[in-house]
Parts: structure tokens; sequence; C-alpha cells
């Protein structure tokens, strides 16, 4: 184990110095205020407590702190894993600013809505450890939107071959593992669920409707509608329930109906609105085209080579060569049957096989000793014709 340490160390080492200032100055204040834990109730000042966040406490800096506060060891390496992993995958799609809006409007809006659910919980049971036993802080809720951010991006991606589950899946999939871990009672709260839960919320609508980009602002591609987050017997129902609410939104002047464009690649400048397309879905399968594309070189690169033409013409000719044997014996050469034409009109090509096959038969009856036949084609002298 002491052998991998050092090379895990190198990796993290390259991957924290290729990434921005951005990532950096997170992970550094997630790790000074894990070491200033063992001093301080850090999670008691600086996180979420839902009694002290409403007035007449109105303990807003807590919004902002709460994601980077740590208490465990694994929870530091969860956050700074979740915070280079956004580096690294999505920083060079959005850029350092918008990684960092993304960072805090995922935080301040799961900070915010985790506290405003326990304060209506506390409303409906009376309970005060609702308000002032529930501290909400650590990576939960940037890990949410980390996620749906991913599920947008790169969501066919497979994340595991047996059984096979692809990225999109992911922010589901951690959800129900928090929701078992909770009902086994090795959560001790319920802050890191309400926290995921309200992060990935907040990521997908600020993902969907408000995220500017080149080619305007949000994404309504189909892979990315609300019910693709369910499992597909259920999306028809979420679907409808989703377009309900968003309609009412609209209504409200809450979000606003956004058009669905696709850029016709063409000389002329055209834009045609088309219901259900987004260049952003084109965009996302042209990736996937060059993806497979590349695999595919790859593993034909990786095959042995074919041989080249030039070392199978030397091959035969070598195999011609030693093939070959000499067609009369005793050594003469081949060319001696050749005799030149005595005639003016030239030479007549004439078959000699049956005189050679019966000469070669008395020979073997006479002396005993038998010659290989042979069917030399030798040039007569014509005759001459009056």
């Amino acid at each position: 184990m002491n052998r991998y340490l050092p090379v895990a160390r190198q990796h993290f080492l390259a991957a924290l110095a290729s990434t921005s200032v951005v990532v950096k100055t997170i992970s550094a204040l997630v790790v000074l205020l894990y070491l200033l834990s063992w001093a301080v109730n850090t999670p008691y000042t600086l996180g979420v407590t839902p009694g002290y966040l409403f007035p007449p406490n109105f303990w807003v800096w807590t919004l902002v702190t709460h994601g980077v506060v740590e208490q465990h060891i694994w929870g530091v390496a969860a956050n700074v894993g979740t915070v280079m992993a956004c580096g690294r995958l999505l920083e060079p799609l959005w850029g350092a600013l918008e990684l960092l809006i993304f960072f805090a409007v995922v935080n301040v809006s799961a900070g915010l809505l985790a506290g405003l659910s326990y304060l209506l919980t506390y409303v409906a049971t009376f309970d005060l450890d609702f308000l002032f036993a529930v501290r909400v802080h650590g990576a939960a809720g940037f890990l949410g939107g980390v996620l749906v951010a991913l599920k947008q991006t790169m969501g066919d991606t497979t994340v595991l071959r047996v059984p096979q589950v692809r990225l999109k899946a992911a922010p589901a999939l951690v959800l129900l593992l928090l929701a078992l871990l909770r009902l086994s009672g090795l959560l001790n709260s319920s802050a890191p669920l309400a926290a995921y839960s309200y992060g990935t919320l907040s990521g997908w609508v600020y993902l969907r409707f408000y995220q500017r980009h080149s080619r305007g602002r949000g994404d309504m591609s189909d892979h990315f509608a609300f019910a693709s987050f369910f499992p597909e017997a259920l999306q028809p129902a979420v679907g409808l329930l989703a377009g309900l609410v968003h309609s009412a939104l609209v209504k409200m002047k809450v979000c606003r109906k956004m058009v669905k464009r696709y850029d016709v690649g063409a000389p002329s400048s055209i834009t045609i609105s088309l219901p259900g397309t987004d260049p952003q879905d084109a965009e996302r399968r042209r990736q996937l085209a060059l993806k497979a594309l590349n695999e595919r070189l790859k593993r034909v690169e990786d095959q042995s080579a074919w041989p080249s033409m030039d070392d199978e013409e030397d091959e035969d000719e070598d195999e011609i060569r030693t093939d070959t044997q000499p067609l009369l014996s005793g050594g003469r050469d081949p060319s001696s049957t050749l005799r030149p034409a005595g005639g003016p009109v030239g030479s007549s090509l004439t078959s000699t096989s049956s005189s050679s096959m019966s000469q070669s038969g008395g020979a073997t009856s006479a002396s005993g000793v038998q010659h290989p036949e042979s069917s030399i084609i030798s040039f007569e002298d014509a005759p001459s014709r009056s």
C-alpha cells in the first residue's frame, strides 16, 4: 500500500497543477477550513443552521461558506475530488468564470432551499431540532450540480461495464444511495440528502434555463429534460407534470418560454425554429461520432500491420528462384537447342515432345538409366519453298 502512495500523490499534484486558479482556491479553502475545524466548530459558524439563517439572526454568509466546510478527511477527499473533476471536465468547456458562477449558484441555492425545507418541517412538527440541531455543509450540494452538468455534456459515457451504467444515470443512482444510507442509519443526519437533492435541482434549473453561452441561454434539448432523470416507465407521467409546472412558471413570469432553434449549415444564414431540436443535440452527436471514430482508428492501429507489396514480390521472386530446376539433363544449356533459321522465310515452331519421349524410352531400355522427360520446344530449320 505504501508504494502506491507516492504515485497517487504525484498524479494528484500533476492534476492540481493543470487546473485554474478557481479550482486551486476552492481546494485550498476546503483543506484550510478542515484544519481549522480542529480548533473551531466550523459547521456551526460557517455551515447553514436553519434557525439562524432566517430572521432575526439572518446568518446569510453561511450560504456562501457551507460548501467548503468539512469535518472528516473523507469529506475533504470527496470535496476536493469533486472540484478537481469539475475543473478537468467542465472548465475547458465553460471557462473559469462560468465555473465559479456555477459553484456559487448551486451552493447558495442548495443551502437556501434546504434551510427553507427544514423551516417548513418545523412548522409542521414544532420540533426545534429541525431548526437548531441541523447543520448543512459539505460537498453534497455541489456534487449534485456537477453530476447534472456531466449528464448534460457527456451523458452517454459508460461508467461501469458490468452492469452497464452510463453517466446520465449517475444523479439518480447517487440520490438512491444516499436515501438508502439514511434509511439504514449510516447517515446521522438528513442534511446531506437534502443538500444533494436541492443541489441537483438547482443545477438543472440553472443549466436548463439561465446559463449563457454562444448559442443563447439555456439548454432545451430533449435529452436534458427533467423527465430524463427518472426511469423510462415514469418519464411520461413526470414529463406531463413538469410541463404543467413549467407552464405555470411561464405565466407567473418566473421562467420565460424558450424557442428551440436549429442552425442549418448552409451558405445562406437561415435559422429554422423546430420543436424538439437544438444545436447542442447536434454538437453532442458530433462529439459522439468523433469519439467512436477515434476508437475504431485506435483498434485498427493496435492490430498487426499488413505486409507491404514489395515484401510479397521479393518473397515470390525468391520462391521462383529456389523452385526452378534445369529442364535438360547433363548440364547442357537450354539455349543450345535454339538454332538459327536457315531459310529466308524464318523459323517454324515444332513440338518434339513425342520424339523425346520415345528416345528417352529407348535409352532406358538400353542402358537401364532413366533420364527425366522433357518437352523442350526448339526451332527447326523451315524447308525452303520453291
